[in-house]
């Protein structure tokens, strides 16, 4: 027919036609129409997960669970197989894959779906079916539910993501979308915190409750100094706290913070860990733990690594924590291998020149949860410093 007003096509012969032919017809200046859900086709093959709350019968604080958080808590999750708006079954996935060609038919709709995504999905039905468990640690959750994490065990992508009870409402906490609850200032307290630094200590203190630690990056001259001096006297004020924290800061700070602590915080018992003249070993550990707060340098910390190391300390602090923006620094490995039960980091400028700087301090902070450097380095610091990605 010198006039073809139409070809059938087998599938394959589809799919080559619009991988291959169209784009080059294109190219060349011919008007191709091409089917809407070719031109808008991305569905992906993926996961849609359902982060369950665990149940906790003897929890009193309706927010917080001493039993389930933690980061290294774990967390139970239902899921689904998914295609774009359509949820698959293994027997369909097993059906699919007989058919050699990436064009295929789902539900009614043609979908691209390469073999290799539908192996790596049987592959995920069966290691769930093996391990018989479908839990995470809470670490891995967050980062699902917050978006910065796309794939579960790198098997498949993460579609979506949708959490019940106590899990969401700290995920809407934590992204900003919920509110955090005052807490008040301590009686202690000899001054008077501005609003901002009233949510400072409401957030220090909701992040301690999750066993979370936090870096409190105020602008400098904004006052982190008072904040942190009222999270400790409301840490004391709740709990009875029976051990000492750490401050580790630059020397050209030390005496600051001993005048801060002076006039808003006359009752906790401080000391001042440096110089020629101070304690260690068990001489150390025995006067530290007779005081609220001992304050000592990097330059120090970094020498006396093995008396600080004797102490399990309630807070370890790191002021200007800048400081250990590189994490290949001795200085860096020295602070991260000191024990305490939460870990606080200030500083007006958690990124100074690269994103790598704000991954060390999160290393400190929360080992683990921004994952390993050099995988942060690909997936976050490469595409937006180089790419400028939003």
């Amino acid at each position: 027919d010198a006039c073809p007003a139409a070809l059938e096509l087998q599938t394959h012969e589809a799919y080559r036609f619009l991988r291959e032919s169209a784009p080059l017809l294109e190219q060349n200046g011919f008007g191709v129409l091409l089917p809407s859900w070719w031109e808008k086709r991305g569905s992906r093959l993926g996961l849609k997960l359902k982060l369950i709350d665990p149940e906790d019968e003897t929890e009193t604080d309706p927010q917080i669970s001493r039993g389930l958080f933690g980061l290294k808590s774990i967390v139970k999750f239902d899921w689904e197989l998914a295609l774009g708006d359509s949820t698959l079954t293994e027997v369909e996935l097993r059906d699919l894959i007989h058919l050699k060609v990436p064009l295929i038919q789902v539900r009614g709709e043609w979908v691209e779906l390469p073999p290799e995504e539908i192996e790596t999905a049987i592959g995920f039905f069966e290691k769930r079916r093996r391990e018989g468990t479908d839990a995470i640690c809470l670490e891995e959750a967050i980062r699902l539910g917050l978006g910065a994490e796309m794939a579960i065990e790198n098997d498949l992508p993460v579609l979506k993501v949708e959490a019940e009870g106590r899990i969401r409402e700290m995920l809407s906490r934590l992204s900003g979308k919920g509110e955090i609850e005052a807490v008040d200032v301590p009686a202690s307290f000899m001054g008077t915190l501005r609003p901002y630094q009233m949510k400072g200590l409401s957030w220090l203190s909701y992040l301690h409750r999750l066993r979370f630690g936090a870096c409190l990056a105020d602008d400098m001259g904004l006052g982190k100094t008072v904040e942190l001096i009222a999270f400790l006297l409301h840490q004391r004020a709740i709990e009875d706290l029976r051990r000492p924290s750490l401050l580790i800061c630059p020397m050209s700070v030390v005496g600051n913070w001993q005048r801060e602590l002076d006039r808003f915080a006359p009752s906790l018992h401080v000391m001042i860990h440096h110089g020629a003249d101070r304690l260690s070993d068990s001489e150390f550990v025995q006067e530290a733990e007779h005081n609220d707060l001992v304050i000592t340098t990097y330059a120090t910390a970094q020498r006396d690594e093995e008396s600080l190391s004797m102490i399990r300390w309630q807070n370890v602090v790191l002021d200007e924590a800048q400081n250990i923006k590189n994490p290949a620094a001795k200085q860096t490995k020295t602070v991260k291998m000191i024990k305490a039960d939460q870990r606080i980091a200030l500083t007006g400028t958690p990124v100074e020149n690269r994103l790598s700087e704000l991954w060390s301090i999160m290393d400190f902070l929360n080992p683990g949860y921004l994952g390993p450097a050099k995988r942060f380095h690909e997936t976050f610091a490469l595409p937006i410093e180089r790419y400028r990605d939003q």
